[in-house]
């Protein structure tokens, strides 16, 4: 039997609220206090049950530190699936605006490449701006649970990987767990790329 996969505006308005709320690790109960609407007006929602005026998508925006415009990703193609799982390179969804950190903390710009924030995990490029990342003094390095795996498409980038120093280079790849120390920077003139999936989903850099 063919799966539906067709979506009223409403789900996927709702689908896309609660997908950025679980990814900020918050729950109905705290989005719900932030907003001028109650919890299972909220719950409603992100089912697609319930309208949202459009006062109420700019308040549930700011509390999600979220362009209201995330909520509405590009999506092209002649059939349902093809609209909902892929995503086309001129409809890729910015993630550095999203991070609590900024691009010139963290030394990269990140773009979606996921069709979704939904899954177990998700795929990102990085784009890593020549010289970028490149404090006066190394920083701390990030430490979270989960993992990232990650290849190199283009140019050097150096990773602190707890006590290492660690250069890589176009082609080369790496997995670890998120919890050791981590942290990256481009010290070449050239810029470089790479692309991630990392597990679990989080967008709070």
């Amino acid at each position: 039997m063919k799966n539906d996969v067709s979506q009223t505006h409403a789900q996927r308005l709702g689908s896309e609220i609660r997908e950025v709320r679980k990814a900020r690790g918050l729950t109905l109960q705290y989005l719900s206090e932030a907003v001028s609407c109650s919890k299972a007006y909220l719950s409603r929602i992100e089912l697609g049950t319930a309208k949202v005026s459009d006062d109420l998508l700019g308040e549930i925006s700011d509390a999600l530190a979220v362009d209201p415009g995330w909520f509405f990703p590009k999506q092209a193609g002649e059939g349902p699936l093809e609209r909902k799982h892929v995503v086309r390179r001129e409809n890729r969804r910015a993630l550095s605006a999203m991070y609590t950190r900024s691009t010139d903390e963290l030394g990269f710009e990140d773009e979606l490449l996921s069709s979704t924030l939904s899954g177990q995990c998700y795929l990102i490029l990085s784009r890593f701006r020549p010289g970028a990342g490149q404090p006066p003094e190394p920083l701390e390095g990030y430490s979270f649970e989960g993992e990232q795996h990650a290849i190199v498409l283009s140019g050097e980038v150096e990773l602190r990987l707890g006590s290492e120093v660690i250069s890589l280079r176009e082609g080369d790849s790496f997995s670890y767990p998120s919890m050791i120390a981590h942290r990256f920077r481009n010290k070449t003139v050239k810029e470089a790329t790479m692309v991630w999936a990392m597990s679990p989903i989080r967008i709070t850099w």
